[in-house]
């Protein structure tokens, strides 16, 4: 990339924020518009972007102006009518979507792609951690702010891997060039993008024709992807159970988990779980393959998957305590749900389960609300709130009330985010979990206040 001045159009996504973050690495002077002020757009100020949040081109400074010197990089959830957008696109500026440059970085290394419709943020990060704390060391564009490194953004002066999150949303994927390919699952989703189950699938199918012909492709044994490789791509499969790599010999107990990996030519035993929920079996059987295909060596393996601390909103434990256990999960998902929820669960099987839920999308929630609600009935008590639109607008007939009328737990309560403390003060807890991909996440030191003085808890 030539240019000097890089601006961004949706700074403070965690995707766009990780370019942000590598683009002042290299020395260059970035700046740029989000819709809202977060912990993250303040980060990235601090480490030197310009950022404002009303959409006005009289905010773009104007060194930014000058389209000879100026590369302007956006997310597709910028919408149409976005007055910056529109001013630079009339005034003949080079305007790439972050996949496009993603995909311009990391050509010339060897990119290991983590995709899939959830999965991919823990398992792109676990790679990333094993690398990064072996011999062999990598780069990484990450979803989720990894907890061990306090970044979503890895940079190496030694190693030319590449570890990317692989994000289908508009067909992102499909700029990247992966040496090593992960597909966690491939459930229907951002049918608003597709429109139907069969072109998502086909989404997939595509991405793993974009791998090396000398690379590999690992895809979960379940997922409904029929690969399109070229010649010379090794494939293998996975799962807890079962496939080239698994895991055998699990024992759960005592607040750990501890599994023996197996494949064909290494066997790993008694390997602790660093974040011990079940899901994250099959998430580590996934990245300890692709770390044992990268060089990392078994005892390098062990150490990684102990010492790993999971990205933030990941099955994040916020207060863990015996009167009270208050984690946060970025679920937003079905699917995701229900693999959380059981994991807790499992967890906790003698305490009752209190879930709070935002909807993300109008779209996803009409089209997935009988899936929510059944993985929603699986919690003791539900509390659900009004939908986060991200970048959509209203859909008629479409609210959390959809949901809500399905939903056949004993306790169901739907409820606006204003009035969530407040309920929950009045209630007896045990174990609480806010699930979503919206604003959730700023209420979560309010809610840990109000648990801390309910039950009496020093900081």
């Amino acid at each position: 990339m030539d240019y000097e001045m890089i601006y961004f159009l949706g700074i403070g996504g965690i995707g766009m924020s990780n370019l942000a973050r590598y683009f002042l690495s290299q020395g260059k002077s970035v700046a740029g518009y989000d819709r809202a002020e977060t912990p993250l757009t303040d980060t990235l100020v601090a480490e030197g972007a310009l950022i404002h949040y009303d959409d006005s081109i009289l905010n773009i400074p104007p060194s930014f102006k000058v389209k000879e010197n100026t590369l302007v990089i956006y997310t597709p959830a910028i919408p149409s009518s976005h007055s910056e957008f529109n001013w630079f696109r009339d005034h003949g500026f080079q305007m790439m979507k972050r996949a496009q440059v993603l995909g311009s970085i990391t050509k010339n290394s060897d990119a290991i792609c983590v995709a899939g419709t959830h999965g991919k943020t823990t398992v792109s990060s676990m790679v990333a951690h094993l690398l990064r704390q072996s011999s062999v060391d990598c780069n990484a564009f990450l979803g989720g702010i990894l907890k061990n490194y306090g970044t979503n953004l890895l940079l190496s002066d030694k190693s030319n891997i590449t570890v990317v999150e692989a994000d289908e949303y508009d067909r992102s994927f499909h700029w990247l060039q992966p040496w090593i390919a992960v597909i966690t699952s491939a459930d229907p989703d951002h049918l608003d993008i597709y429109g139907t189950s069969e072109a998502y699938r086909e989404s997939f199918e595509h991405f793993t024709s974009l791998i090396r012909n000398d690379g590999y492709l690992l895809l979960r044994s379940d997922a409904p992807v029929t690969p399109n490789v070229k010649d010379g791509v090794k494939i293998y499969t996975y799962s807890e159970q079962e496939g080239d790599f698994h895991a055998k010999n699990i024992r759960i107990g005592n607040g750990e988990i501890v599994f023996d990996f197996v494949s064909k030519g290494v066997t790993i035993e008694n390997i602790n779980l660093g974040v011990p929920i079940r899901i994250n079996i099959e998430n580590s059987v996934a990245a300890i393959a692709v770390a044992l295909i990268s060089g990392v060596t078994p005892e390098e393996i062990k150490q990684g998957i102990s010492s790993f601390k999971g990205p933030k909103r990941r099955f994040d434990f916020i207060v863990k305590e015996d009167s009270i256990v208050f984690i946060d999960d970025y679920a937003h998902h079905p699917s995701e749900l229900y693999a959380s929820i059981n994991s807790i669960q499992q967890l906790y099987p003698n305490k009752k389960v209190t879930g709070v839920f935002q909807p993300h999308l109008f779209s996803r929630t009409r089209d997935f609300a009988k899936q929510f609600a059944e993985s929603l009935s699986l919690l003791d008590d539900v509390i659900l709130l009004d939908i986060y639109p991200a970048r959509e607008e209203p859909i008629e007939g479409v609210s959390s009330e959809i949901i809500f009328n399905k939903v056949h737990s004993n306790e169901k309560v739907l409820i606006k985010k204003e009035e969530l403390l407040d309920y929950l003060d009045s209630k007896e807890l045990e174990v609480i979990v806010t699930f979503g991909a919206g604003d959730i996440d700023k209420l979560l030191p309010s809610i840990k206040d109000m648990l801390m003085k309910k039950y009496s808890l020093s900081v």
